[in-house]
């Protein structure tokens, strides 16, 4: 991707150590609460955030906004008796009332013998350093200038752009820790960057809206403002004068960006809360085939640079990387530690989530799935949240374009397609090796054999 000269990391030196080792004395401070209240088990997270933002629209300013947030949340176990609180002031009085509350609460809960800590035993012991941490030292009237080439970038990119919906810059970073009373302690830092743009193009009731973004951990991993305006432009043009097409049962091209939203359906059935409520349409699953014999996925959190890198989870268990799909087979679930008590499990070091996510290809890219495809349609937009968790029944909304003999024919709009997740997952027919880098979940355009796709005749 063609990256500015403007939109680089600026090496200057910076106290995020000092103050992160201020976060593990304040968690340490805690833990001392916990014990002096009679926890059993104690855990504590703190953490700090900083971050520029600005918006500009039509050539000004709208805000410019600077955030430095921290907080702490602790977690007392009193047998199986479990109490939360959380407070924004790291003060001496107010952490010991906060722990204060958490014991307090903890005595009106009812047992729970899946509540506690994670296993002592499963705690991470090493802690690579994953490269997650790359400053930008922009300044307010820096990001401004930027915002402002971006969205003059995309209004000047074509004639038919009308209007503007605003471009944006933003500089963040994240400082955590995590404590328990196994004695484990695990800091992070992590930095994430951004430049966006949305545009409108047309007059009155044939306008339409669209944009592109770029993201990363670090500004030297951006597209240019220049080349985010400029795609935005292009991708809002291409959007004008939708058609219809009759409906039918067509094979479905899911953009990468879209195409990721398939995988989330996946992980919120596989997910511990969806299948201890019984909850999920994949419920016992494991060792099923899901998916086409070609099908994988694995879970890397320890990938370098990776959006969701991590060398432990949310309750301090270590990562590993570990398929999820092999040979179209679901291999695990997706767990903590409480889920997997509930199940009768072991926790998957995915308390807090999954990391970074790959979904093998075994296509070219867009252009080679669209001529795979012939004809049929291809999803740039989707809209609405019509999916059933329980029998996995999915209609949504969408937009993109009408494919003819592999080629773009023209833009359409308002149709909804339909179908059930599970026999989509079966009716994947390719994956693109064109995977959006902007997500921890890194999957191509997808191919699907057959859908039902609703038109307004």
């Amino acid at each position: 991707m063609p990256k500015s000269s403007a939109v680089s990391d600026i090496a200057v030196s910076d106290d995020s150590q000092e103050r992160l080792q201020s976060l593990v004395e304040t968690t340490q401070q805690v833990l001392d609460y916990a014990r002096a209240a009679g926890a059993d088990q104690a855990e504590v997270s703190c953490s700090e955030e900083r971050g520029l933002n600005v918006n500009v629209r039509m050539g000004e300013v709208e805000t410019v906004e600077s955030t430095r947030d921290r907080g702490i949340g602790v977690t007392l176990y009193f047998g199986a008796r479990k109490g939360s609180a959380s407070t924004g002031d790291l003060h001496e009085s107010s952490l010991k009332a906060t722990v204060e509350q958490a014991a307090a609460i903890a005595r009106y809960t009812e047992d729970d013998s899946a509540s506690g800590l994670a296993d002592a035993t499963l705690m991470a012991t090493e802690f690579p350093d994953l490269d997650l941490w790359h400053p930008w030292r922009l300044d307010a009237d820096e990001a401004v200038d930027l915002a402002l080439a971006c969205e003059n970038a995309g209004r000047e990119a074509d004639a038919r752009i009308a209007n503007s919906d605003g471009a944006s810059v933003g500089a963040g970073e994240s400082l955590g820790v995590y404590a328990n009373s196994h004695g484990f302690v695990g800091s992070e830092r992590q930095t994430r960057h951004s430049i966006s743009c949305a545009l409108i193009a047309g007059q009155g009731e044939a306008m339409q809206r669209n944009g592109w973004y770029s993201l990363g951990l670090s500004a030297a991993d951006l597209e240019s403002p220049q080349a985010v305006g400029t795609r935005a432009a292009e991708r809002t043009v291409a959007r004008l004068a939708p058609r219809s097409v009759p409906t039918g049962e067509y094979p479905v091209v899911f953009i990468s960006e879209m195409a990721r939203s398939l995988i989330g359906h996946l992980l919120g059935a596989i997910s511990g809360g969806a299948l201890y409520r019984r909850s999920s349409f994949l419920l016992d699953s494991v060792g099923t085939k899901l998916f086409p014999d070609w099908f994988s996925i694995d879970e890397r959190p320890r990938l370098r640079h990776g959006l969701c890198s991590g060398a432990f989870d949310a309750e301090g268990v270590a990562t590993r990387e570990v398929a999820l799909v092999r040979d179209g087979i679901l291999q695990r679930y997706v767990l903590g530690s409480y889920s997997a008590r509930r199940l009768g499990l072991e926790t998957t070091a995915n308390a807090g989530g999954v990391h970074n996510l790959q979904v093998a290809a075994n296509s070219g890219g867009l252009d080679e799935l669209l001529q795979r495809m012939g004809t049929g349609l291809l999803v740039t937009e989707l809209m609405g949240q019509g999916v059933n968790p329980v029998t996995g029944d999915y209609s949504r909304g969408v937009a993109g374009f009408w494919v003819e003999n592999g080629a773009i024919a023209w833009p359409v709009d308002g149709l909804t397609i339909a179908g059930n997740l599970k026999r989509m997952f079966e009716g994947i027919h390719a994956i693109g090796s064109d995977a959006d880098s902007r997500s921890h979940i890194r999957i191509g355009s997808v191919l699907i054999g057959s859908m039902t796709v609703s038109g307004k005749d």
